[in-house]
């Protein structure tokens, strides 16, 4: 059985690196920020009480659902990858240790009316 080294995961990201990860291309080219008025706008709602988890960064979910499409992916199978793939972590800003939105979060905010 092959021994994993403390600098493993870092190596392999340096490695996925240099093979230029085409989400990483997207990120470049696109100014996320952009998009953050009208998304927050899209996610206006009265809370019922200040209590509860904090909601997800609008353009993390925005990031996403782009994901979602652009991979054919249900929402199960999007929370997975999410959490397997290192390029899609790497796209969405999110380290090993951080709050992965579920499947059911996935899927609330794709029924988010954007008319």
């Amino acid at each position: 059985m092959l021994q994993v080294g403390l600098f493993d995961f870092e190596e392999r990201c340096a490695q996925l690196q240099a093979l230029k990860n085409p989400l990483l291309k997207l990120n470049e080219a696109i100014r996320w920020q952009q998009f953050r008025p009208i998304l927050k706008k899209v996610r206006e709602k009265e809370r019922k009480a200040p209590s509860g988890r904090k909601a997800y960064d609008a353009i993390l979910m925005f990031k996403i659902l782009i994901l979602q499409s652009l991979y054919n992916l249900g929402d199960d199978q999007m929370e997975y990858q999410i959490r397997d793939r290192i390029s899609f972590m790497e796209f969405l800003g999110l380290r090993l240790g951080d709050r992965i939105p579920d499947a059911k979060t996935v899927l609330l905010q794709s029924e988010l009316d954007i008319s």
